[in-house]
């Protein structure tokens, strides 16, 4: 169901329009101008799934890394929207491919760990078709400059600025002292194997998870889809130390 805001059309997703006694449409279906996510990041990955259009990101969740504005922002970030006054931070996402079979892009990360517990895995790393490292871990993290903030941050990974045109590979709890993050270009291709094949899980943006015997061939490079999100302050360098002071110990969130 259509309705005006300031001379303006939206649109409810259904299933929340469901829930509020109103008609919806799918998210699958819209076409829109910009889309407005109401939540977490998990909410916020959700919808980038399905939805390309610029997406504003309102904090209903805890840390909301992805999100730009809080509740109680919510009547100035639309009156902003309306009058054009923002920008739009395009950001890298990731192509994961499983023997040859696209999954879905990443627009955090796409991670492959055992699928036992206490077990390690022995994992080959190539980059352009050259080894970059052998490695025994709990499993290794494939992420974008926006995912270098999430997972990829919690292994020791250096967060990356989302203006950089690049990935992360991030190995889980290595055995190996020496083992260390590796960043790379953003066109580069990656090939990662399970040396001695063993049961392990692929699971991209903590969404999708897919099971894997350990032979398959898993390859990663820069989508050539992005994922758009409406700012307002465009100072990346002031928010993730907002977000960061808000996920200290003493702090009651936890991301």
């Amino acid at each position: 169901m259509l309705k005006a805001v300031e001379g303006q059309d939206y649109v409810v997703e259904a299933e929340t329009a469901e829930a509020l006694g109103l008609e919806g449409v799918a998210l699958k279906d819209m076409k829109v101008d910009v889309a407005i996510s109401v939540g977490g990041d998990g909410t916020i990955l959700r919808t980038l799934k399905v939805v390309d259009s610029p997406l504003l990101g309102v904090n209903a969740g805890v840390l909301g890394f992805l999100t730009e504005v809080m509740p109680d922002g919510i009547d100035e970030a639309i009156r902003r929207l309306l009058r054009g006054d923002y920008t739009i931070d395009e950001r890298l996402r990731l192509k994961t491919t499983m023997d040859g079979g696209r999954l879905e892009d990443a627009v955090n990360e796409a991670v492959i760990h055992t699928a036992q517990i206490a077990k390690m895995r022995h994992f080959s790393v190539s980059v352009d078709g050259h080894s970059a490292t052998k490695l025994r871990a709990d499993g290794v993290i494939v992420a974008t400059p926006t995912g270098s903030t999430c997972y990829a941050m919690s292994v020791g990974s250096a967060i990356i600025d989302p203006r950089v045109e690049a990935l992360v590979i991030a190995p889980i709890a290595p055995f190996r002292l020496a083992a260390r993050p590796f960043v790379v270009p953003a066109k580069s291709v990656i090939d990662i194997r399970v040396e001695e094949p063993k049961e392990c899980t692929m699971v991209i943006d903590g969404q999708d998870a897919f099971e894997m015997k350990g032979e398959e061939k898993l390859q990663f490079t820069a989508s050539e889809k992005t994922a758009k999100f409406i700012s307002f302050e465009d100072d990346f360098y002031q928010d993730l130390e907002e977000k960061l002071i808000s996920f200290t110990p003493h702090a009651v969130h936890r991301h």
